[in-house]
């Protein structure tokens, strides 16, 4: 065989083991990316949050992954600390017994889910409260107030300029982007009468897309 005509037989060799490699990525990440879409329904409809909102934070702690252990101590999909998880048990009058339990995905989402709410109502006057929630989710209260002097007090995108963390800033700045862009699927909707969804089969749900990123004032 001339050695032209090798040299194209292995590059099309080389193009489709990229491409069925691409593909083989491309599909396990679709399925990684919808498997906790359960969990997320569920906390999301229990405290009133946009289920979008929840998963663009699974997203950016934990790429879905229910095993994550952050380094500062963090647990599961939403990379809990262990204080905000006992805030939440004993809000909850919930009991674990052990860290271990804290993996759990069901468990984690909904505690997870119950901070942001908890973190939303503190911003009623800013004209956006979720880039205040996703600050104060990965850098804490003192860190926003500092952060939110003068306009930025309620204003949303000058609060986002204001931020001296270059770390919690594309923190925010990302979840927002991926947050957008679930909005636009997520959650799917309803399957033809009959026919159960794919990551909630039997499980109400019960909050849709229209619906605010987090209503402050429903209460338990």
């Amino acid at each position: 065989m001339p050695r032209s005509k090798r040299f194209r037989y292995g590059l099309l060799l080389i193009l489709l083991l990229l491409g069925g490699g691409l593909w083989t990525y491309e599909a396990y990440w679709s399925w990684r990316e919808a498997s906790q879409d359960g969990v997320i329904l569920q906390a999301a409809s229990l405290y009133g949050v946009e289920p979008a909102l929840v998963k663009a934070v699974v997203w950016r702690e934990s790429r879905f992954n229910p095993r994550a252990r952050g380094t500062k101590g963090e647990y599961g999909l939403m990379q809990l600390m262990p204080g905000t998880a006992d805030e939440f048990l004993r809000a909850e009058k919930l009991t674990l017994a052990g860290r271990e339990g804290l993996y759990d995905p069901g468990l984690n989402t909904r505690a997870g889910t119950w901070y942001l709410r908890r973190l939303h109502r503190r911003y009623p006057a800013a004209d956006d409260a979720i880039p205040y929630t996703l600050a104060d989710y990965n850098a804490g209260r003192g860190n926003v107030l500092r952060w939110a002097q003068g306009a930025a007090a309620t204003n949303s995108a000058l609060f986002i300029q204001q931020i001296t963390y270059p770390s919690t800033r594309d923190y925010v700045q990302a979840v927002m982007r991926r947050y957008q862009r679930y909005r636009k699927t997520f959650p799917p909707p309803p399957p033809p009468k009959g026919e159960p969804t794919r990551a909630s089969a039997g499980r109400e749900v019960g909050v849709g897309r229209s619906r605010p990123a987090l209503v402050a004032s429903e209460t338990r």
